[in-house]
């Protein structure tokens, strides 16, 4: 029996280190994306996209990283890029209703920053199903639409002038 309480003590040991390992792996995670928000604040974006990139590194399904770096990318005009951290957030089914709203709306911006009206008119309406008090979303979503029907319009004119 005394072999046994070897390996007991090498088991509470191992269980231990692991228990250590995990609540330093998920305060790496948080502390990587406290120094990104601080570089954000800072409007230093770049810098505050390699820490949100750090904190994904450690664990690539954090939604608050992937938000936060789609938000320093629409800072830096990189709005495909943006819109890539914000989609999977919007189907995430553990995230609150709130955060998918913010995440539709943010996906909503970027979409509409690479032209891309439908997209961005739908992304705009799926953050009101979920927070139909949002009147920023709700001019977004107008002003999206009106620029639509503009390039439909600017289309229209163009064929207009090849038929004559």
């Amino acid at each position: 029996m005394t072999w046994l309480r070897g390996y007991n003590s090498i088991f509470l040991f191992f269980c231990i280190a692991c228990c250590g390992l995990v609540k330093s792996y998920a305060q790496s995670e948080r502390k990587l994306v406290r120094e990104g928000n601080k570089l954000y604040k800072e409007k230093k974006y770049s810098d505050a996209e390699v820490n949100y990139k750090k904190s994904l590194n450690v664990n690539k399904d954090s939604p608050t990283a992937h938000f936060n770096l789609g938000d320093a990318y629409y800072k830096q005009g990189k709005f495909e890029e943006a819109a890539q951290q914000f989609q999977p957030i919007t189907s995430d089914k553990n995230i609150g209703n709130s955060e998918k709203a913010r995440s539709f709306h943010n996906l909503g911006n970027a979409l509409l920053q690479s032209k891309k009206y439908e997209e961005s008119i739908d992304a705009y309406k799926n953050a009101l199903k979920l927070n139909s008090k949002d009147n920023d979303t709700r001019y977004n979503l107008a002003y999206a639409q009106s620029m639509l029907q503009q390039q439909e319009q600017q289309k229209n004119q163009k064929e207009d002038n090849k038929d004559k």
